[in-house]
């Protein structure tokens, strides 16, 4: 028996199915649960089929790899029909899923192999992850690696390298500024709309369980980079993509997909501040950041 499960991300219809009786969404991944819809009027980015097996298909080359730091994914392509496959291990290197996707991501095919919960739950956040993030390049939609905080009508991005603070950074918000509330601490979703940015949660959300179904104008996106001071800086345009474009969840060996987010990053870059932020773990950092990048 074939179920059905609708989602609304980032205003954007996900569409999930399964003939795999072992695959219950509800169960396995309830991060996507704050972005059901039962009525999905709205455009359709991706529909997934969740199923018991793939074809085997030997015309298929490796054009890249994807190391997530919770596990390595293995991309592959066949040239003749453009479609691609994503081989999904875990961080200790088990199979746990396969993908296999049109070239645009529009439609996707998931065979998901884990037999535990912790896998299964692994297997299909990374496969529709990954397919959200490479579908919108064609939609004005990025997915991006930052921690985010909400404060009134705006929500503010930080951007950063593993282990250099961008969560600090947003904890401190949360305590010193005042009516600021937390957006999303991993992947939010920015998209243009009428040439205006908006940032919107996601159902990622990395090691902090903040799966809010909220949406904001983009304030501003801060890189952050530690240093023995607090000082706040706008960037140049060519300094501002340079700094947000590794932010972006991509795939650069796609020239098509790669074209879609550099379009996107620059149609942001034209109305959103983007800023440096040389800053010490304090509350003062917060308070020389908001300053500086909440002027609406």
């Amino acid at each position: 028996m074939e179920r059905c499960w609708c989602f609304s991300i980032a205003e954007h219809c996900v569409e999930i199915k399964s003939t795999d009786e072992n695959i219950d969404i509800e169960e396995t991944n309830p991060n996507l649960l704050p972005f059901r819809t039962e009525n999905c009027n709205l455009d359709t980015l991706i529909r997934m089929s969740i199923v018991p097996a793939l074809e085997d298909d030997s015309d298929f080359c490796e054009v890249g790899d994807f190391d997530t730091g919770n596990g390595h994914t293995k991309v592959e392509k066949n040239d003749s029909t453009g479609k691609y496959r994503f081989l999904i291990r875990n961080i200790k290197e088990i199979p746990v899923a396969k993908m296999l996707a049109t070239g645009d991501f529009s439609s996707c095919e998931l065979c998901v192999y884990a037999e535990n919960h912790a896998n299964r739950n692994f297997g299909i956040n990374s496969a529709l992850m990954m397919a959200f993030a490479f579908a919108g390049a064609f939609h004005q939609t990025l997915l991006i690696h930052a921690s985010t905080v909400k404060l009134g009508e705006y929500a503010y991005a930080f951007i950063a390298k593993s282990g250099t603070g961008k969560s600090t950074q947003v904890n401190n918000w949360l305590k010193y500024i005042a009516d600021t509330e937390l957006l999303n601490d991993d992947n939010p979703v920015v998209r243009v709309i009428d040439g205006e940015a908006f940032i919107y949660g996601s159902p990622w959300s990395g090691k902090t369980p903040c799966y809010r179904q909220i949406k904001a104008r983009l304030g501003a996106v801060t890189r952050i980079e530690r240093a023995l001071y607090n000082k706040c800086v706008r960037q140049n345009i060519v300094e501002a993509f340079a700094s947000f474009l590794p932010s972006c969840s991509t795939m650069k060996w796609d020239s098509t997909i790669y074209d879609g987010v550099i379009n996107t990053i620059s149609s942001i870059i034209k109305t959103t501040g983007i800023y440096k932020l040389y800053c010490l773990p304090d509350r003062e950092s917060a308070e020389v950041c908001h300053k500086q990048i909440c002027q609406q």
